[in-house]
């Protein structure tokens, strides 16, 4: 034990084990090297110094995980379950150094042991669990709910290879595998003696038990163990510590010794190759037959494993499951676990004999259902047949809740035919299919979108009939991000900057950044705004150059799209401004007075044959650009490859301007619009998503807004759009696309011509329409830009108007009129 000095004279001991001094952390950290690693400084690498910290950090985040679970199980805590098929929650170290509030002794101690802290924090994989903005903001609302003393597990899965990593080759997109896992996760816990039986397929068997009750047998062809591994959640400067409970699929018997013994070596262990395939890899591509079957078997895997957890620990305390919802309040983060409205019905009637009744009132109290998306890709439906032979008992669950549903329907529509094929969780039109949105929404009681423009796009079209069935299950909480990660953690400069200001209360309560708003005219406090922001871009700089060696000015104005690589985020609008600037400058080299570096981000679904052509495109016009010596360094364009939380940790402190430009009325909410603009970036965009929110927040004259409405892109596609009436109308517009079809701008036009024809000809997201207000607003933007001291009041007000994006707030709204659940506080 060591001695530690207390302000008042006092001595206190300390456990080394889980201390905060510089002392214990050093010994515990040795231990960890020693003990766990194997290893002594002399042989020890960086990887070898990383795991023995994060075990150190680990230790303790152990202890206070478990008292909260102790503090739970003791108060039978109604408790938060957050189904999601993704959890993007970066690299740990940290994040929990910052919550854990060690972050200057853990520095101190590296120091005095020779090593530094940013080498190991750098050291770090990204844990591939997630693809993009859903899963970010699972991570997002896990750290608040920790933070705000909810009691929570989040459950997903344990993909052993994540979202793959992104090269770019020849211009091109190339997937290669993200082996994350490949060192080992010190963050994990294995937990092998909870294990759960998951079937697949087979057929179903029906009986009368010896009460004379009717019952139904499930006999599967196919059994697969699922295995739960557990990272813990702290919260931020609390002793509250939740978890994330990640599954993975394991053989029931690995090796087969009968087949090994008769010479049969692929046999002997094909039981466990296939069993594994379920978690393997995030999202297979599911345009074959055979991906399709693996993500319904994903998601049902998940699903299952993670409901029959929920009644293994709610039999902990022998309680009749008749109050399971009393315990439980399920949160379906998108349509990805919606099968478990039917595995909770199977689990409830064919495992623990309820009545359909009593079950079908228990399933309906503990599901909640967030929708986000308006793109019909994402609202899941599933071949008939395809369900059928991978969860036969389910698809006659979900045929009886069809059947008692649309009795009702049928009551209060007066039979209108065309509402109930509406309604319908099956799909009559064509090929039958299984709607796993009306699913949803028929299994919960609460249904929300994440907006208040998606939620009222959810009321008015998407999910319209059922709006009109249930208006009062239906409300909106506009997403939101944790400040601690996407400010402290990244941009610790500028929090620093703001805690000095203004104290640091701002990290649990985001609104009281408003207080930033009386340094607005004060000269000396934006010049240190000012420079931090231009050192963040020098870091940047610094990054791309060591990264792809791109050589870039950080005293350009950082112009950034970083998002996933789809059509209606409109990338193609961007790149269009791109040549129209070049084109601009090709004829004066002096014709833009701002210096300008345009920097694209994301990945792509590698079966997404537009979106790769995007990012070809985009680097192809970076080699031209760039190398062109008459247009003297004006104009930049940078495509930066494998983004994720650890690249956009580089990203979004360094952004001017943030591109949000998004076709209106498609984009459910965003969430990096909200990371760019805490860290001081100014937005140009769309009345879409958030945006629409940010603007009400930060105000018209901080935000450079162009674009149709929603309402505008619906009058004109229903008056009827035809984009070559822009092309023939706009000079500027008619140049840029002679550019594209000229080899002076690219070595081989012909290979976008199907991006550039689907623009001319098609234009489904409405970018011609909305290139004219983009070309002025952007003009608008380097006028702005050249005076630096409205730009950075203008970066200090987006910051200061950003407190409505906290998760917080959104967590806080969840379990306040959503969930009807209350904090545990836990006792230091």
């Amino acid at each position: 034990m060591f001695k530690k000095p207390q302000n008042n004279g006092a001595v206190q001991t300390e456990s080394v084990r889980v201390g905060l001094q510089v002392s214990s952390i050093k010994q515990s950290f040795l231990d960890n090297l020693a003990y766990i690693q194997g290893k002594f400084s002399p042989i020890a690498s960086t990887n070898d110094y990383y795991m023995a910290l994060a075990y150190t950090i680990r230790d303790r985040l152990m202890c206070r995980w478990t008292k909260t679970s102790k503090t739970y199980f003791e108060k039978a805590s109604r408790t938060v379950c957050y189904l999601s098929a993704e959890f993007l929650i970066g690299p740990q170290l940290g994040n929990n150094l910052y919550n854990l509030n060690v972050y200057l002794e853990v520095k101190t101690a590296m120091e005095e042991l020779g090593l530094d802290l940013d080498i190991l924090l750098e050291q770090e994989p990204e844990p591939g669990l997630g693809n993009g903005g859903l899963g970010r903001l699972a991570a997002c609302y896990m750290d608040s709910l920790a933070t705000l003393n909810i009691p929570a597990i989040g459950y997903g899965i344990r993909y052993e290879f994540g979202i793959f990593n992104q090269e770019i080759r020849n211009g091109w997109q190339v997937e290669a595998t993200d082996k994350w896992l490949r060192y080992g996760n010190p963050w994990e816990i294995a937990r092998p003696e909870i294990a759960f039986d998951i079937k697949f397929g087979g057929h179903t068997e029906s009986y009368t038990d010896s009460n004379g009750h009717y019952q139904v047998s499930w006999v599967a062809d196919d059994i697969v163990k699922s295995i739960p591994y557990d990272i813990p959640i702290l919260g931020y400067q609390a002793a509250t510590a939740n978890f994330i409970r990640l599954w993975k699929a394991e053989a029931c018997e690995s090796f087969d010794f009968k087949s090994f013994n008769v010479g049969d070596y692929y046999g002997a262990v094909q039981e466990k190759i296939s069993s594994e395939n379920i978690t393997k890899v995030l999202y297979p591509n599911d345009e074959p037959v055979a991906g399709k079957k693996l993500r319904l078997k994903q998601q049902y895997f998940f699903v299952s494993s993670s409901l029959q957890d929920m009644i293994r620990i709610y039999k902990q305390r022998g309680k009749f499951l008749g109050y399971f919802s009393d315990k439980y309040v399920i949160q379906l983060n998108d349509t990805h676990p919606s099968i478990g409205i039917a595995e909770l019905m199977r689990l409830l009637m064919d495992e623990h004999q309820m009545d359909w009744d009593q079950a079908w009132d228990i399933t309906q109290k503990s599901f909640c259902y967030t929708n986000h998306t308006v793109l019909p890709e994402a609202l899941e439906k599933w071949p008939l047949q395809l369900f059928s032979n991978t969860l036969p008992r389910h698809l006659q669950i979900i045929f009886e809740i069809n059947r008692r549903f649309l009795d009702q329907v049928r009551i209060k529509f007066n039979d209108d035919i065309e509402k109930i094929k509406r309604l319908s969780i099956i799909e009559e039109s064509g090929d039958r299919r299984v709607r796993m949105a009306n699913l949803a929404c028929i299994g919960s009681h609460a249904i929300n979108g994440v907006s208040k423009l998606h939620s009222d796009l959810l009321k008015t079209e998407v999910l319209k009939d059922f709006y009109d069935l249930w208006p009062e299950r239906f409300s909106n909480k506009t997403n939101g991000v944790t400040p601690r990660r996407f400010l402290l953690l990244i941009n610790p400069a500028l929090a620093n900057l703001i805690s000095d200001a203004i104290g640091n209360n701002w990290l649990k309560n985001l609104d009281e950044l408003r207080n930033l708003e009386k340094f607005a005219n004060d000269a000396a406090f934006l010049e240190k705004w000012y420079k931090i922001k231009y050192n963040n871009k020098k870091e940047l700089a610094g990054f791309l150059a060591k990264r792809m060696g791109a050589v870039i000015n950080p005293g350009s104005l950082f112009d950034i799209q970083a998002k996933r690589i789809h059509e209606y985020k409109r990338q193609h609008l961007n790149i269009l401004h791109v040549v129209y600037l070049y084109n601009q400058l090709r004829k004066n080299p002096n014709a833009i007075s701002t210096p300008r570096t345009v920097i694209f981000a994301g990945k792509e679904a590698p079966g997404y044959h537009k979106a790769k052509l995007i990012i070809k495109l985009v680097n192809d016009l970076a080699n031209t650009i760039n190398n062109d010596i008459t247009i003297k360094d004006q104009l930049k364009v940078v495509f930066l490859p494998n983004y994720n939380v650890k690249n956009a940790h580089w990203v979004y402190p360094a952004a001017d301007l943030s591109e949000q430009i998004s076709t209106a009325g498609k984009e459910a909410s965003g969430t990096g619009n909200m990371k760019f603009a805490i860290n001081g970036a100014l937005t140009i965009g769309t009345l879409d998503g958030a945006n629409v929110e940010m603007l009400e927040e930060i105000g018209k004259d901080n935000f450079f807004l162009f674009g149709l409405t929603a309402e505008q892109v619906v009058d004109l596609r229903n008056k009827g759009y035809n984009p070559q009436d822009y092309i023939n109308n706009n000079p500027d517009l008619k140049a840029v696309f002679e550019s594209l079809s000229s080899k002076s701008l690219l070595e081989n036009p012909e290979l976008f011509k199907p991006l550039v024809d689907s623009l001319l000809y098609h234009d489904e997201f409405m970018v011609l329409a909305d290139f004219k207000s983009y070309i002025e607003c952007q003009n608008y933007v380097d006028t702005v830009y050249r005076d630096q001291k409205l730009w950075t009041k203008m970066s200090l007000l987006n910051t200061a108007r950003m407190g409505k994006f906290s998760s917080d707030r959104a967590i806080r709204e969840y379990y306040e009129e959503i969930w009807n659940i209350k904090p545990v506080i836990i006792q230091e």
